[in-house]
């Protein structure tokens, strides 16, 4: 075999890689959600918090942790909870992801704490880090 037909094969294959390479370091998941529903569910969510209503507080960080945790199980993010899916999901996904686990703490404060009641700024900061998390993964 001639030298040229080395080279050409060596080429090809360089190609080939570097092609894989730009493709994995472009596409976020390979999920693409329905941000028209996202966008209306959290509207809803965000539209339901009510400073002269308490109850809305908790109300709303829990279907906010809901919206997120329903955007990475759609995603295939593995695991039987949110704190295991969140687990797995990565830094790389999240601008803040100590700042998830922290609205996500704060949701099992509220189902898992009789007696525990969010104040209005808790809840509105927690809808924030919602509201960028779901941005994040491209849901919103």
């Amino acid at each position: 075999m001639s030298p040229d037909v080395f080279i050409f094969g060596g080429a090809i294959v360089i190609v080939g890689l570097l092609i894989l390479v730009s493709i994995s370091l472009t596409k976020k998941r390979g999920h693409t959600f329905d941000k028209e529903d996202y966008q209306v569910d959290f509207l809803r969510i965000e539209n339901s918090l009510d400073r002269s209503n308490e109850a809305s507080y908790a109300m709303a960080i829990v279907e906010g942790d809901k919206l997120l945790d329903r955007a990475l199980c759609e995603m295939g993010v593995q695991g039987r909870t949110m704190g295991d899916r969140l687990k797995k999901i990565g830094k790389e996904e999240f601008s803040q992801l100590n700042s998830v686990w922290h609205a996500h703490k704060l949701r099992n404060q509220i189902a898992h704490e009789s007696g525990f009641h969010p104040e209005y700024r808790q809840a509105e900061h927690a809808l924030a880090i919602y509201k960028q998390a779901l941005k994040d993964l491209g849901a919103i």
